[in-house]
């Protein structure tokens, strides 16, 4: 039996959960198809989005999400929409006076220890507006992805308490939700990786972990995804509840099925 990401995490537009932190993870993989699935949910669901993409550029994400009916440019030009392009605006920072106020101004910092700038740009792009402005559901930081973050230098204390400060604003006090993306190299001997990944496992509600077959590529079988609830939404529901699927990735969406179920096998 063949699933969609939302039957397996029992969510939809209409009926999406508010003020969780959503952890997801890609060891051996590419874990990007979450970031869109995502994107698209929210924007279909008429949530007001800050997306800060460190990875591809506008015109990538704008692409995958037309296969997966929406269009970033329409949601961006009627405000829905949030885009910080990380490779557009990495290359700006450096032709702009030091005075001048920019989301990345640790890249030319020479310790870069701080991340306030890119959290106050968060802040201004999902605060409430004022009365007579466009009525969106509510606000969503999605994050694409934050190892890139160490990448660049920033230490791994810094970018959980970004994450932090984020939580506080858009899951507390507005009532939204966050959306990051962060890759597991697997290797003990990084101990930033290791520290961002274990310190965002804690502040996360719900983690999605997508992992590479042991066996290698597969034509009919791309992965496994790994659910981990750590916070459920309902009080009968088991904390550390966990299930893992397989899934294939075609043109214009995911399909999940439970492991050994893949159609080509049966």
């Amino acid at each position: 039996m063949l699933l969609e990401l939302n039957e397996l995490l029992g969510t939809s537009p209409d009926a999406a959960e508010q003020g969780k932190l959503t952890l997801l993870c890609d060891a051996k993989t590419d874990g990007s198809f979450l970031v869109h699935h995502f994107l698209s949910f929210y924007l279909k669901a008429n949530c007001k989005v800050c997306f800060v993409a460190l990875i591809q550029s506008f015109s990538h994400y704008n692409i995958v999400g037309q296969k997966m009916g929406v269009s970033l440019t329409t949601a961006r030009e009627r405000g829905q929409l949030v885009f910080l392009e990380g490779l557009k605006s990495s290359v700006d920072v450096f032709f702009r006076p030091r005075e001048e106020p920019h989301p990345l101004q640790f890249l030319r910092e020479a310790d870069a220890g701080s991340l306030q700038p890119l959290f106050e740009f968060v802040q201004e792009a999902l605060k409430p507006v004022a009365s007579g402005g466009a009525a969106w559901r509510w606000p969503v930081l999605l994050v694409d992805d934050l190892s890139v973050l160490l990448s660049l230098g920033v230490g791994a204390v810094a970018v959980l308490d970004f994450v932090h400060y984020c939580r506080a604003v858009v899951c507390c006090a507005l009532k939204g939700n966050v959306v990051a993306l962060v890759h597991d190299s697997g290797g003990a001997e990084d101990e930033e990786d290791a520290l961002l990944l274990h310190g965002l496992g804690h502040q996360s509600d719900l983690i999605l972990r997508a992992e590479g077959l042991a066996t290698g590529f597969c034509r009919d079988v791309h992965g496994q995804l790994r659910i981990l609830w750590r916070r459920p939404s309902q009080p009968t529901a088991q904390q550390g509840r966990s299930l893992t699927y397989q899934y294939k990735i075609q043109d214009r969406s995911v399909s999940f099925f439970a492991k050994g179920m893949s159609p080509a096998i049966l």
